[in-house]
């Protein structure tokens, strides 16, 4: 399958978490700053509580020396206060940027979910839950590429419920719903993991089958039958009709979804319903 183009949106996100990044390791480089500074103003304190007392020692009366010790201690001092004036500065703007930054990643967190949610109500069905027609339509051009290009196996399956217009007449909208909901449950369950069950519109249904021989479809077909759907006490059967064809190495999707089609058509005029029957084997 090809690889879709970047989106804008995609591309935001990635300039977005790199500015991100640079900012983190911006705030990095000053807490390491910080802890350096830090030291040296330890070592500083150090030597200056020790030079306090040489003079004890030493006993060293220069009133000069005196005046230069208690110079050098008061500058200390003042450097001292003003590293710790800075400090508590820098601390205050390094939380208000990593507050700045936690905003952001909230902020792109949720959008990115906002974007996953779209990306899925494009793709899903809303009532089924199975792929939608665009998206079916989308992976069976890049499932009939793929089979075009290794000579894989490919075999697409129509499906179509019957008497689903008398179900709506004779039990309402929401029944015809509950059956369309479960019928697609019970194809989703049977089909493979590599498998596509797609809901084309209406009652029609769609099952993209890579990698699966033609006389396959017999048993996927044999888990769908017997399925009844209970709606208000009223027991419903669900039949239907299916036709299907394997990939043909030339023809383009829509000519081979036309053939599926055909088949299914087919197999409706024939009067071949399956769902509470056993399938009919051809």
């Amino acid at each position: 399958m090809s690889t879709p183009t970047q989106t804008p949106l995609a591309e935001f996100s990635e300039s977005s978490l790199q500015e991100i990044q640079a900012s983190l390791e911006k705030l990095e480089r000053r807490d390491w700053w910080l802890w350096s500074l830090a030291i040296v103003v330890m070592l500083l304190l150090t030597l200056a509580v020790a030079s306090l007392t040489f003079p004890g020692l030493l006993k060293i009366e220069d009133p000069f020396f005196q005046y230069g010790l208690n110079q050098a201690v008061r500058g200390l001092v003042g450097l001292v206060l003003l590293f710790n004036t800075y400090t508590v500065y820098q601390q205050v703007m390094i939380k208000r940027l990593r507050r700045q930054l936690s905003k952001q990643l909230d902020a792109m967190s949720r959008l990115e979910m906002r974007a996953v949610e779209f990306r899925k109500q494009a793709s899903i069905d809303a009532l089924t839950g199975l792929a939608n027609r665009r998206f079916g339509e989308q992976r069976l051009a890049a499932e009939a590429a793929r089979s075009q290009r290794y000579g894989h196996p490919l075999t697409v399956l129509a499906l179509d419920l019957n008497e689903f217009k008398q179900i709506n007449d004779r039990y309402g909208h929401p029944a015809g719903d509950q059956v369309l909901k479960e019928f697609a449950a019970r194809l989703n369950s049977a089909i493979r993991v590599s498998d596509l069950a797609v809901r084309m519109g209406g009652d029609e249904f769609l099952v993209l089958l890579p990698e699966c021989p033609l006389e396959q479809v017999h048993g996927l077909l044999a888990r769908l039958r017997s399925l009844v759907v209970d709606f208000q006490g009223h027991k419903i059967p669900v039949k239907f009709s299916a036709g299907w064809v394997g990939y043909e190495r030339g023809e383009t999707p829509a000519q081979f979804l036309a053939r599926a089609d055909q088949t299914l058509y087919a197999d409706k005029r024939a009067g071949k319903s399956r769902g509470t029957e056993v399938p009919v084997t051809r």
